[in-house]
């Protein structure tokens, strides 16, 4: 099995910044990508950015290019969302997600617990 567990997240005003990481532990030779996912209350799941295993060009949603950057440290296998002008409608439950196939968009195999950020305005 694979283990996710994020950290990182917080309050923070508009135009604020906030970085995330990901540690993976366990059988992580499975995973093919990791990424985040975000849910914010009485809304469906997200999409975030997500990045290959192998460093492959990472992949964002429109509402978060230009401001979030995905990376990936493969010493300790952890992942990061760095998260700059953050806006209230970022606020919202960020999820780590990995998967098997090269994108989370595909299929998600592993979830982690989730982490609380938001945004005051």
């Amino acid at each position: 099995q694979v283990q996710l567990v994020e950290s990182g997240g917080g309050l923070v005003q508009t135009g604020g910044s906030l970085r995330l990481s990901c540690a993976a532990s366990g059988l992580t030779f499975r995973i093919n990508a990791v990424g985040w996912f975000r849910q914010a209350p009485g809304k469906d799941r997200e999409f975030v950015a997500d990045i290959g295993w192998d460093l492959r060009t990472p992949n964002y949603a429109d509402s978060v290019k230009g401001r979030f950057t995905i990376s990936r440290d493969n010493a300790k296998n952890t992942v990061f969302l760095q998260m700059n002008s953050l806006k209230p409608e970022d606020t919202a439950v960020y999820y780590c997600a990995a998967a098997r196939v090269r994108r989370i968009t595909t299929q998600v195999h592993y979830w982690g617990q989730g982490t609380q950020v938001t945004v005051s305005s």
